[in-house]
């Protein structure tokens, strides 16, 4: 995929795989719903979760991003990231907001902005935020190698 063809994928979809390294040396992979910023992601996770431990002790993680069901479909994103953990309340917080509304659809808190903002406030505090900074990306596309796209 181009440039511009991987930032709609990224933008289009709404699950990434965010594999981290864990304490035995094996990878450690979840979900997590994200946001773009720039050429940047974010997400939040517990700050006790195996993962924000992981990313503590390495901050490094791979996502993946990828759709389709039959193999003329497949395509994805791999990104190899370094990552940023964040801790102000603040920011968690926005990362949180910013979340809720994407996500709102897809069982995020949904209703009035200040039902939202005060479950996200409930949450905040518990949590970390996750901007990762791509280092290497890989994207393919196999729509294309079949010719229908």
């Amino acid at each position: 995929m181009s440039e511009a063809e991987t930032a709609a994928f990224l933008a289009g979809e709404r699950v990434m795989t965010c594999a981290t390294i864990g304490p035995g040396g094996r990878p450690h992979l979840m979900p997590l719903w994200y946001l773009l910023d720039g050429k940047t992601l974010l997400a939040w996770t517990f700050a006790k979760s195996q993962k924000a431990r992981n990313i503590e002790r390495l901050p490094q993680a791979t996502l993946q991003v990828e759709a389709g069901r039959g193999y003329q479909e497949l395509r994805g994103v791999m990104l190899e990231c370094d990552v940023e953990m964040i801790r102000d309340l603040e920011a968690v917080t926005a990362i949180g907001r910013g979340l809720a509304v994407r996500y709102a659809d897809a069982g995020g808190p949904a209703g009035p902005a200040a039902e939202r903002d005060a479950a996200i406030a409930k949450q905040a505090p518990k949590r970390v935020g996750l901007r990762f900074h791509p280092t290497h990306v890989v994207s393919w596309d196999h729509r294309k190698i079949s010719g229908a796209s």
